[in-house]
């Protein structure tokens, strides 16, 4: 009888244990759906936190190249970059890094801790010259090769580079800032085997003969964590682009969301995005030395050649803007092994539509800022949000949302002189508290720029948080979405428009006295696209040709003012700032403005009036912008 009862002892003990679990079970898929999501990436994070603490404690510190060297040694045949038809393996591009240093070495007299500016097109001469200067520790600049002129001269110089090295293409827009730069006593270098021109140095042939033997790691021994690694471009309210200072230790975080997103050492991630940008150079490939895989290099995004690219290569992951998944959506389907898209700011609808089209990729959403100090991922399955809130991220990377007026662009603050936390549902600012963890390094050579992203007394007197000027909203599920940018800045072709900079371009036009730049909505696209309110000089009237020669001579395409409003006055705050959320709630259309109207007609290669019937196909998309 003994071991009966016993038995039946267990047999009820078990019952009993089964059926608190799926008690439990029950509960956690009624109340807690995302619980198993969110363990997963809790977990993942805790491993990267611990892999970057091991990483700040190793003598020499361990920095992401030490990844790349022993990613070579481990598979020197392994393929790291395919490129325009051609291969290279981790052993090659290790190989071609030590010439670009020894010859750089020889003819610059680099030394560690001398910045240089990368002023390259997407291509392998990129990532190699990129390793060659990490190797002599030097920091890089890596300036947009779209910038010419004053932005190209502003880059330069906030960065403090005595070097650049450009592309053999980008010969035309070194030239015209050639005079200012030797001037200055810049060394001008470009990846070509021979040059003519008076003040630039060939510096191909100078690396073909250089010797491919390892360099000694003593050429950095003074570079640490919090060393800086990059200066990448981002802008602002001051519009000239701001050299964002990134650590080593940025480098490291940045490298692991691949990881985090799920991507492993068989994948082969493709980049189409610039490698100027952060998605490019840190997500993409950073993140991909880290993972130790073949990445798939292309000078620029094509929505024609990108899932013939992917059969052909095997693409596993991709990344992306949310322009680039919109234009896909208007390819034919085809066959594909992709099942991971990185990146950020694509449309709820384009999602869908996207993964209707395209079969279960999948999309992970991020949110994050070069400079700041406060990132989000949706590791999940929710369209539309670009993360969520969980208590470990916070707890490690405090951040709240708070209340922000709109018409006067800065934050609600109480009697006391505190900002006021947004409610759960409600759009409000999103800050990151500065701590030792999160820390705000600022921008190279701009102090009145840095200050202006500190945010002070927030919640507590004396506290100090990271503006990041974006408006988001969290809502009851802990799901996190963009709503929208603050200030000067709009977003077009995935690119950040810094409105004075263009309004400076303009007001240069003999016709045009005031410029007031501002980005307008249009239905179907991602982000706003540039539109100009004017007023002319006395006696003046709006010339078409000279403005249109202007915009395109001095501004990237995605810059360009699309639209133009002819004003008798800018209406002015009583601080004598201009205001633009009338005029941006006004749009474009003809029929409801009764100021002239003109559109950029690239085939007309001049502005034209702004007719209804323009509108229209404008709207309707019969006219590409």
């Amino acid at each position: 009888l003994l071991p009966l009862v016993s038995l039946c002892k267990m047999y009820i003990c078990f019952s009993v244990l089964a059926g608190l679990a799926l008690l439990c079970f029950f509960y956690i898929s009624a109340f807690c759906p995302y619980f198993g999501e969110d363990f997963a990436y809790i977990l993942k994070s805790i491993k990267c936190g611990i892999r970057l603490t091991k990483y700040k404690k190793i003598k020499p510190f361990y920095s992401i190249l030490d990844c790349f060297l022993d990613a070579a040694k481990r598979h020197p045949k392994r393929i790291f970059v395919h490129f325009e038809g051609r291969s290279y393996t981790y052993g090659e591009v290790d190989k071609q890094s030590n010439k670009v240093a020894r010859a750089l070495q020889a003819e610059a007299r680099l030394k560690e801790g001398d910045t240089v500016a990368l002023f390259l097109a997407n291509e392998p001469s990129f990532i190699w010259t990129w390793l060659g200067l990490a190797k002599l520790g030097c920091p890089a600049a890596l300036l947009n090769f779209n910038i010419r002129s004053k932005s190209l001269l502003h880059c330069f110089s906030c960065c403090g580079a005595k070097v650049i090295i450009a592309s053999s293409e980008l010969q035309d827009a070194v030239e015209e800032v050639l005079p200012t730069l030797r001037e200055r006593g810049i060394s001008v270098y470009l990846m070509s085997d021979s040059c003519s021109v008076q003040g630039i140095t060939a510096l191909s042939d100078k690396i073909s003969k250089a010797s491919d033997q390892p360099l000694s790691r003593d050429l950095r021994a003074n570079i640490h964590i919090r060393s800086t690694a990059l200066y990448i471009y981002t802008s602002g309210t001051t519009g000239l682009p701001k050299a964002a200072i990134v650590t080593h230790e940025r480098v490291w975080a940045a490298s692991f969301l691949q990881s985090i997103c799920g991507v492993t050492a068989e994948d082969i991630f493709y980049i189409n995005l610039p490698l100027y940008h952060s998605a490019g150079f840190l997500i993409g490939m950073t993140g991909a030395i880290e993972r130790g895989i073949t990445i798939v290099l292309k000078r620029k995004f094509s929505a024609s050649q990108f899932w013939d690219d992917c059969k052909k290569y095997d693409i596993t992951v991709m990344q992306h803007i949310g322009e680039t998944l919109r234009y896909l959506c208007n390819t034919p389907k085809k066959n594909h092994k992709v099942r991971i898209a990185i990146g950020n700011g694509v449309r709820t609808d384009v999602w869908s539509e996207f993964l209707h089209r395209f079969g279960d990729i999948k999309v992970r959403e991020l949110y994050a800022a070069t400079e700041g100090n406060i990132g989000f991922i949706n590791y999940t399955s929710k369209i539309g949000a670009v993360g969520r809130v969980n208590f470990v991220h916070r707890f490690f990377f405090p951040y709240t949302l708070i209340k922000f007026d709109i018409e006067k662009e800065e934050p609600v603050r109480d009697s006391q002189g505190l900002c006021i936390q947004a409610a759960v549902g409600e759009t409000g600012l999103l800050v990151g508290r500065v701590t030792k963890r999160s820390p705000f390094v600022g921008y190279a050579g701009n102090k009145e720029q840095t200050e202006k992203k500190r945010l002070r007394d927030v919640l507590k007197k004396g506290d100090l948080y990271f503006n990041t000027g974006d408006l988001l909203r969290f809502d009851k599920e802990n799901f996190v979405y963009f709503q929208d940018r603050v200030g000067d800045t709009f977003r077009w072709k995935g690119e950040n428009v810094a409105t004075s900079e263009v309004a400076d371009i303009l007001t240069m036009v003999h016709c045009i006295l005031e410029a007031n730049v501002y980005g307008v909505k249009v239905e179907g696209h991602e982000g706003r696209v540039g539109m100009a309110a004017l007023t002319l000089e006395e006696g003046q009237k709006f010339d078409c040709s000279a403005t249109y020669t202007q915009v395109v001579n001095y501004l990237p395409a995605y810059a360009r003012p699309r639209f133009i409003r002819i004003q008798p006055c800018l209406e002015m705050t009583g601080t004598f700032k201009m205001k633009k959320v009338k005029l941006v709630e006004e749009g474009f259309n003809p029929a409801h403005i009764k100021d002239p109207l003109y559109f950029l007609d690239p085939e007309k290669k001049t502005y034209v009036p702004l007719t209804e019937e323009i509108y229209r196909a404008v709207v309707s998309k019969e006219v590409k912008l």
